[in-house]
């Protein structure tokens, strides 16, 4: 599996749909803040602007263009400017409307030819996963002309979202989730063509050499990896590479390996019943003892007590 791949199944990316909207002017949408999920609008048909930093200019999103703002901030979703200080709050506006979660939230001024038709929803990651180029992005992404830049399977696939969210067909919400949970690993696929080179920890992965390195590290991470290998795999010198891996990705090649292994490590112990010592050799290390030492370091616990209270919780 790819990185990109791997770190989002091992975070255990899940899509959430709120909505298919047909907001008609003048309206203004106030979006509370939500932690630990990154929201996403499609524009689907029409336009809109989005106030996220109230220090910064909105966002204009056209159609075909996605926003995915980090990290559940507040923003404000209007028609055009003279609409923006009279927003209402979401759930206000689902409740006036009426929405009983089937069909489009429908909202604003009845018989206007002014409408926009936005896909709505959240991206989460299972509670205590973490990883570096999440963590680095933006506080927001917006990728113009989504479903072209993607490509034309993209774009057919941002179409079979908008035909199947809140529509009476069986299956239509759970197909329309999966497809955007794709959504998401595109948009960063995307978003490290776009940017990557310039922002650190995603500079890494857009780094071929570096890139290969990663590579290997998430196609074999039981491997007994040293700088050494490492740096072979990249093609580089030793203290080349281990400069720039580190400037690139912000820690070192072997303190990234180590968080990625702990990473395996933590979802292994909460999802499966597999001996300590077992999940220790998969991540590399010959004793329960080493492993249970790196472990309580990185998560503040020991593996065993980790895995007894993520039991508890569930």
């Amino acid at each position: 599996m790819d990185p990109l791949s791997d770190i989002l199944s091992h975070m255990q990316l899940a899509g959430t749909l709120y909505f298919r909207t047909s907001f008609t002017s003048p309206w203004s949408v106030r979006v509370p803040a939500y932690a630990n999920v990154a929201r996403f609008h499609f524009a689907h048909k029409g336009r809109c602007l989005v106030r996220i930093d109230p220090q910064q200019p909105p966002v204009h999103l056209d159609q075909g263009d996605l926003l995915i703002i980090m990290r559940g901030a507040a923003h404000t979703l209007y028609c055009d400017p003279s609409t923006e200080n009279q927003a209402v709050l979401l759930d206000q506006v689902v409740e006036d409307s009426g929405f009983t979660g089937r069909g489009a939230l429908v909202y604003g001024e009845p018989g206007t030819d002014h409408e926009t038709q936005l896909i709505c929803g959240h991206f989460t990651f299972a509670e205590a996963a973490r990883h570096p180029l999440i963590d680095a992005l933006e506080p927001s992404i917006h990728i113009r002309n989504y479903g072209e830049a993607a490509g034309a399977w993209m774009e057919n696939t941002l179409k079979v979202i908008g035909h199947e969210t809140g529509r009476d067909q069986l299956g239509g919400d759970l197909i329309a989730i999966k497809m955007s949970e794709i959504i998401f690993a595109q948009a960063l696929r995307a978003h490290l063509r776009a940017a990557g080179a310039a922002t650190p920890v995603l500079a890494g992965f857009a780094d071929p050499s570096i890139a290969r390195a990663l590579a290997a590290i998430h196609g074999a991470p039981g491997e007994a990896w040293t700088l050494d290998k490492l740096a072979r795999v990249a093609g580089m010198s030793r203290t080349a590479f281990a400069n720039r891996f580190t400037s690139r990705v912000t820690m070192t090649p072997l303190g990234y390996l180590t968080h990625w292994r702990m990473q395996i490590a933590r979802r292994q112990l909460t999802q499966s019943r597999a001996p300590i010592i077992e999940i220790a050799e998969q991540v590399g290390y010959r004793s329960e003892a080493a492993f249970g030492r790196v472990f309580k370091k990185h998560h503040a616990k020991a593996p065993a007590t980790y895995r007894r209270m993520a039991q508890e919780d569930n």
